[in-house]
């Protein structure tokens, strides 16, 4: 299969190319750097995207930003972080994709842990997490053409611990290569509308 990655050089990008690359094309995208680039934020900017990638069998996005901070003091503004980048544009690649992916195709995306499980400074990342899985759901069963839609859900990542660590007392690490394993399970089996939660 040719699939596509957005935020193939990320944590989780990375992985799940090592993950598919020995038995598939892999098509690596990035926000601002490399061959392929694109602001998924940017609805243009995504048709313009697959515009270049021409015919294709999948699509992984392991890109999209949301606000850590109190709640307390959020303002607006920082909320819309993560609806417009995380939210929207996971969602833009779906809505600019599917009449150009092949029939058949699958979508993969990527939510987390705390759509289930908040964290103090969470309140914007469970919102859109929670969002994000909710719409697999719902497209799941008006996709066209026999194309499927997943979500996979992990907890926080043990490459990230350093960063995120202190919001998430408790829980234990998972590493990038296991989370990897989920998007091949989306990919290659045959599911939809499921999320895939690695905590």
């Amino acid at each position: 299969m040719k699939i596509v990655v957005i935020g193939a050089p990320g944590t989780i990008g990375r992985a799940v190319v090592a993950a598919l690359a020995p038995r598939h094309e892999i098509i690596e995208v990035a926000k601002s750097r490399g061959a392929l680039t694109v602001d998924t934020s940017d609805f243009a900017s995504v048709r313009d995207l697959f515009s270049k990638i021409g015919t294709f069998d999948a699509v992984v996005t392991a890109a999209g930003n949301a606000h850590f901070g109190p709640f307390a003091t959020m303002t607006p503004d920082e909320f819309r972080i993560g609806l417009n980048d995380k939210l929207m544009g996971q969602i833009n690649v779906v809505l600019a994709a599917r009449d150009l992916i092949s029939s058949g195709g699958s979508f993969t995306l990527t939510s987390g842990s705390l759509s289930d499980e908040p964290v103090r400074g969470g309140a914007d990342a469970s919102t859109v997490n929670a969002a994000l899985d909710g719409f697999v759901r719902a497209a799941a069963i008006e996709m066209p053409r026999g194309l499927r839609i997943n979500s996979v859900s992990p907890t926080v990542l043990a490459e990230s611990w350093s960063v995120y660590g202190p919001f998430f007392a408790g829980c234990e690490p998972v590493p990038a290569k296991r989370v990897a394993l989920a998007y091949v399970r989306s990919i290659e089996g045959a599911a939809t509308g499921q999320t895939y939660r690695i905590w």
